[in-house]
């Protein structure tokens, strides 16, 4: 359950808005999903784009990255307000803000995403995706992969912009996590659609759905006794404070989604829709080096703390991991069906045709 401040927080926020909207007429473009104006748009306008992360994250540079390509390349006619984690309210509330358009744009991430569109949770299944990250750009950045989830999403009253990579989910507990049998009744925090669960349920481990902000005190308390996230996020949201380990095991990265609201971007005007174009496009090409040096330096400041210790797995004590995750493909596609298949299929398929050609290469270049 969202937390009673949570509650309050958007509900405070969200009157502001409505009062602001109240007393200055909306221009095209930053009229909520019901608008019907189609008059020329009164420049600026102002854009609402909501974070699932807090500031100095993955999400906080990336949107103040894309608030100053958006402004830029529409010389200003675009304001963009950036809503940090916290301030609307639990990532499950901040898409139904987007669906309903109370939001014009917002981080949605698979771990909770999958509960309203169940297609997304291919990306909470582990040892999908390479081993290689610049092969995960790639997947990512595809436009295969935006056709394969832009219907999904679109059902839903959402606009699929794009995906963007925030590194490994790294596993945090007092003990390492070496094996499947490590995780044999251990409590451990995941996202709150079901199929995150299961990804962990398949090591044998108490799977706890909680929200990202509850966290902390859940661990302090010992409600749980693990949970899993980027370096950036153990970091910032200071889960190193109260875990003694960190097992570095790559099953899998942290995916989230940009996304709109669906009748929001239909009724844009083209100048505006081709702006907002643009100015993905600028960002998708920073973001992925961003994640990379924001990850990198963050664990560098855990490890500057010298309280925690830090595995590695092997090549074998992966492969353990992978077996054992094998089964929760098969879970995914009975609950998602024949479109989840397909779009399991595809990805597995596109990231070994990268590799393979990778791999030509790099024999090509010795």
């Amino acid at each position: 359950m969202p937390s009673v401040h949570l509650r309050l927080l958007s509900w405070l926020t969200l009157t502001m808005m409505m009062i602001a909207g109240c007393s200055d007429p909306q221009p095209e473009g930053s009229s909520t999903a019901g608008s019907t104006e189609t008059s020329a748009p009164e420049y600026p306008v102002t854009w609402r784009f909501a974070l699932e992360e807090i500031e100095g994250s993955v999400q906080h540079a990336y949107a103040l990255e894309f608030k100053e390509r958006i402004e830029s390349r529409s010389d200003g006619n675009i304001e963009l307000d950036i809503f940090p984690y916290g301030s609307l309210g639990t990532s499950a509330q901040l898409t139904d803000l987007t669906r309903d358009g109370s939001v014009h744009l917002a981080f949605a991430s698979p771990g909770h995403l999958a509960e309203t569109v169940p297609e997304v949770g291919v990306f909470t299944l582990h040892f999908v995706l390479s081993d290689d990250n610049d092969i995960n750009r790639q997947v990512l950045a595809s436009d295969e992969l935006m056709d394969l989830f832009s219907e999904s999403y679109a059902e839903h009253d959402m606009k699929l912009l794009g995906f963007v990579p925030e590194g490994w989910m790294v596993w945090t507990a007092n003990k390492p996590l070496r094996t499947p049998d490590d995780f044999s009744g251990l409590k451990i925090r995941t996202m709150t659609a079901p199929i995150s669960a299961e990804a962990y349920r398949a090591y044998g481990a108490d799977p706890r759905p909680t929200p990202y902000s509850q966290v902390y005190s859940d661990l302090q308390l010992q409600r749980i006794e693990a949970q899993v996230n980027p370096v950036f996020a153990i970091e910032e949201m200071g889960f190193y404070e109260v875990q003694s380990t960190m097992t570095f095991a790559r099953p899998a990265q942290f995916v989230a989604s940009v996304v709109s609201n669906q009748q929001w971007y239909q009724q844009l005007p083209d100048d505006q829709k081709q702006w907002l174009s643009e100015a993905l496009a600028d960002v998708g090409e920073q973001s992925y080096q961003q994640q990379a040096e924001l990850n990198a330096s963050r664990l560098d400041r855990i490890l500057s703390d010298g309280n925690v210790t830090t595995v590695e797995l092997t090549e074998d004590e992966r492969s353990r991991f992978r077996e054992a995750s094998l089964p929760v493909r098969d879970a995914y596609v009975e609950t998602v069906g024949e479109r989840g298949e397909k779009i399991l299929e595809e990805i597995l398929a596109l990231v070994n045709r990268l590799e393979q050609e990778q791999s030509a290469q790099n024999t090509a270049r010795d």
